[in-house]
């Protein structure tokens, strides 16, 4: 895996001045195009189009720099339509427009080339199973929140904070199937897994995949219907939050690239067991996947 993401990455930049298919990456990379995205994201810390934004503005910058050939050219080198485009753009990168850069001959912000490599600690093991699974529901309550890797998300705590013991009494009642009790489920909005972007973050019970018409149901309670497929299950036990945190990110940088799997659309659930301090906890991280021979 990680041979096919370096050899993706070396197309990057063979083509930084021509056109990239995202696609085409995916079958370098031996993967969809889906779980390449997820998975640069995860590995690099900013989405797979940002960073070939990045790498094209920081070429074009040494180019602009050398004065061998008109801001005009340059931006149609690196697929700006306009030189307005091509200004916006590499302002929002260097700081400072590429007018300016010429003329005062200043330095530039630029974008290292990456490549991954798989560092073998050896001192820690991941627990997984993987479950073949029906079509089902997750009900309850659903915000709109930011990520956050370390420590709290205090957008997530006020949601949850804001249910009431007598919601989340109820919502435990409706739990049909596995991982049982309170779950949260996270569905990204986008490929990327930098700090701060946001996300839906669902709270309640995984139910049927039929629709529950009981007339008791509060109208508020919403659903998400998650499709049948396969799922990696991950456990973990250890200080709260910063384990929980530290298993979602191992999974994609360590468990992905060694692993005949790639991730599919769907929720990321998590199922929580804490300690009565809520120091620790003990949990289960439902990740959705496919055999990468599917």
């Amino acid at each position: 895996m990680l041979e096919g993401l370096n050899q993706a990455l070396d197309r990057i930049e063979e083509r930084l001045d021509g056109d990239l298919d995202p696609a085409e990456l995916a079958r370098i990379a031996a993967t969809s195009e889906y779980h390449l995205r997820r998975l640069f994201s995860a590995l690099a810390g900013m989405p797979l189009s940002e960073y070939v934004r990045r790498r094209r503005l920081t070429v074009a910058g040494a180019e602009v720099l050398a004065g061998e050939r008109t801001l005009l050219e340059i931006a149609v080198r690196y697929g700006y339509g306009s030189g307005e485009a091509f200004a916006r753009a590499f302002r929002a990168v260097h700081g400072i427009g590429p007018g300016e850069a010429r003329r005062a001959g200043v330095a530039l912000t630029a974008q290292p080339r990456m490549s991954f490599r798989l560092v073998v600690e050896g001192n820690s093991s991941m627990k997984y199973r993987t479950e073949a699974r029906g079509a089902f529901r997750i009900t309850g309550s659903r915000a709109r929140v930011p990520l956050v890797h370390e420590g709290e998300n205090p957008a997530i705590a006020a949601q949850i904070r804001g249910l009431g013991r007598e919601t989340l009494d109820r919502l435990t009642g409706l739990s049909a199937g596995a991982p049982t009790g309170l779950v949260s489920a996270v569905v990204h909005l986008t490929d990327s897994r930098e700090e701060g972007v946001e996300l839906d973050h669902w709270y309640g019970a995984v139910t049927g995949p039929e629709e529950r018409g009981e007339p008791e149901r509060p109208e508020q309670d919403e659903s998400l219907l998650v499709p049948a497929g396969t799922w990696a299950v991950f456990e973990s036990e250890g200080p709260y939050p910063q384990a929980l945190q530290h298993l979602w990110r191992d999974v994609f940088t360590q468990w992905f690239p060694s692993n005949p799997y790639r991730s599919r659309p769907g929720p990321e659930i998590l199922s929580v067991r804490p300690a009565e301090d809520w120091r620790t906890a003990a949990a289960e991280l439902w990740i959705p996947v496919e055999h990468t021979a599917a």
